[in-house]
């Protein structure tokens, strides 16, 4: 198998992870690794949110976080947010447990910066059998999905083997 065939493999695979239930993620991402030019025209209103507006090396990657952000699978955090903003948005994620992690948290724990609170999150979320993740796009925000535990080193060993970085909050 190619690098390419590879990290093709790899990506489809993190996005039926992701998002078993939605193939148009799947979808998005395998056209803006086979096709980067076309995937940068059709999803230049979106793009050029983040500043791009031609094929780049990670666009597979940045196709991924915007698609599963479409479908509430993903919350993107600024560097600077709040513990009461991160908790709504982690709310708000289709992928979120059943049990409300959020009953979990010290007081003391909403005054942390984001970095530490997104740990402490991450812990939290851990004693439910939930895991958060960062999609690491080289940024100074937060992309954060929530998988079962279980699966969590599996999408860290695909992003890995895709090129990208994935890492597990509060492990």
């Amino acid at each position: 198998m190619s690098k390419t065939d590879a990290v093709r493999t790899s990506l489809a695979a993190m996005a039926s992870l992701l998002a078993p239930a939605h193939p148009a993620v799947a979808e998005q991402v395998l056209h803006a690794h086979d096709d980067p030019e076309r995937y940068v025209r059709t999803h230049a209103d979106r793009l050029a949110d983040r500043g791009i507006d031609e094929p780049f090396p990670n666009l597979a990657w940045i196709a991924l976080v915007d698609a599963l952000d479409e479908h509430q699978l993903l919350a993107e955090f600024d560097w600077k947010e709040g513990s009461d903003e991160i908790r709504a948005q982690l709310g708000r994620l289709v992928s979120r447990p059943s049990v409300d992690p959020r009953v979990l948290f010290d007081a003391d724990d909403i005054f942390l910066p984001t970095h530490e609170f997104l740990e402490v999150c991450g812990r939290r979320y851990r004693e439910v059998g939930a895991a958060l993740a960062v999609l690491d796009i080289d940024s100074d925000c937060y992309p954060v999905v929530c998988l079962r535990t279980a699966r969590a080193e599996e999408l860290t060993a695909l992003a890995d083997r895709a090129g990208f970085a994935a890492r597990i909050l509060g492990a």
